[in-house]
């Protein structure tokens, strides 16, 4: 398994507050697994946020039918990929 660990910005589309699709690398994908939360995290936002949320872990796959794994975190400045698994 390759992991590589990164600090890009990211664009995620939540549907009912879980991630639907995402942003890139200037690519789109396309969740397809069902995402799991990522909580006891170095990566959280204050508790006292609307809807607090650590992370998330997800597969993606592009309109190129490539898929990775990703973790990714929402920051003060937005959503940004922490790790991706190939």
């Amino acid at each position: 398994m390759n992991v590589q660990t990164l600090e890009q910005p990211a664009t995620v589309w939540m549907v009912n507050d879980v991630p639907a699709r995402m942003v890139f690398a200037g690519k789109r994908w396309r969740v397809t697994d069902m995402p799991t939360r990522l909580r006891d995290s170095i990566w959280s936002v204050p508790l006292e946020a609307p809807h607090p949320l650590y992370g998330w872990r997800f597969q993606g796959t592009n309109d190129a039918g490539e898929s990775y794994v990703f973790d990714v975190y929402k920051g003060e400045r937005g959503w940004h990929v922490h790790h991706t698994y190939a």
